[in-house]
């Protein structure tokens, strides 16, 4: 039963096709398309594929446009009816604490009960609180403790959206091609370094928090399209989750009551 999963997210559509609904499920296929692209999906990219999806699963955050078209291609191309994830009041082995938590993204709560099935995996007995971290256009950094409750989490400037304030916001400051050190010495390298240490230090916080909040060490899990970026970071150990939505997303899929509802 090959299975498509989807994530629009603010630049990009990224999408994988999986031999079943399951989070261990093999990965036959995926590719990523800018949204300004999202017309040749089919015809560039789904059209080709050797096998096709029985059911699907995504989440989005862009426009009803894009989602729209997209849905449009589903099923002009395959006949697939879309499916689109909304964040509940509990899903995927999460509790969510969000204030109103249908208000919450429905991409970091795929990536948040991505994490969880991770922290569970690392110790199914006594599973550890884990700190989801997505680095793309945008960056969150959400907390979950050890039974499984989403605590809530932080929204911030991704490393485009920071240069680009920078670059419109001031005189003379380009976007940066520096790299990172201690003590930057030129302007690209104090941009390149500020942003990074921004993020490296909203990271670290939350982490310190939810070790004093849980009293244990947290599981920290990364993914996103930018998160290569904070591959020198020692500051503290992570775990880089390729498809970490995905995984998510495949979660909630295989739930009966999902299950169900796609057959």
């Amino acid at each position: 039963m090959p299975f498509l999963v989807i994530d629009i997210g603010n630049t990009r559509l990224k999408w994988g096709l999986y031999a079943e609904p399951t989070p261990d499920a093999q990965l036959l296929a995926h590719g990523a398309v800018v949204l300004e692209d999202i017309d040749g999906l089919w015809q560039r990219h789904w059209r080709a594929l050797p096998t096709r999806p029985s059911a699907m699963l995504g989440c989005v955050v862009a426009g009803e446009a894009i989602k729209h078209r997209v849905e449009e291609q589903l099923m002009q191309g395959w006949g697939l009816q879309a499916r689109w994830v909304s964040s509940s009041a509990q899903a995927g082995g999460v509790v969510n604490g969000y204030e109103h938590p249908q208000r919450l993204g429905s991409d970091r709560w795929a990536a948040i009960i991505g994490a969880r099935r991770r922290a569970v995996q690392h110790d199914a007995a006594n599973p550890p609180p884990v700190l989801a971290v997505m680095v793309g256009t945008a960056v969150t950094v959400d907390a979950v403790d050890a039974s499984g409750r989403f605590l809530g989490g932080l929204i911030l400037p991704g490393f485009g959206l920071m240069y680009r304030a920078l670059e419109s916001g001031t005189a003379g400051l380009k976007v940066p091609t520096g790299e990172v050190s201690d003590f930057p010495t030129n302007t690209s390298d104090a941009l390149m370094s500020g942003g990074t240490d921004a993020i490296a230090g909203a990271i670290e916080r939350s982490l310190r928090r939810l070790r004093v909040q849980t009293g244990r060490e947290p599981l920290l899990i990364m993914s996103g399209g930018a998160v290569s970026r904070l591959g020198h970071v020692t500051e503290f150990e992570a775990t880089v989750a390729e498809n970490l939505i995905f995984e998510g997303l495949l979660t909630l899929a295989s739930e009966p009551a999902v299950r169900r509802s796609a057959a």
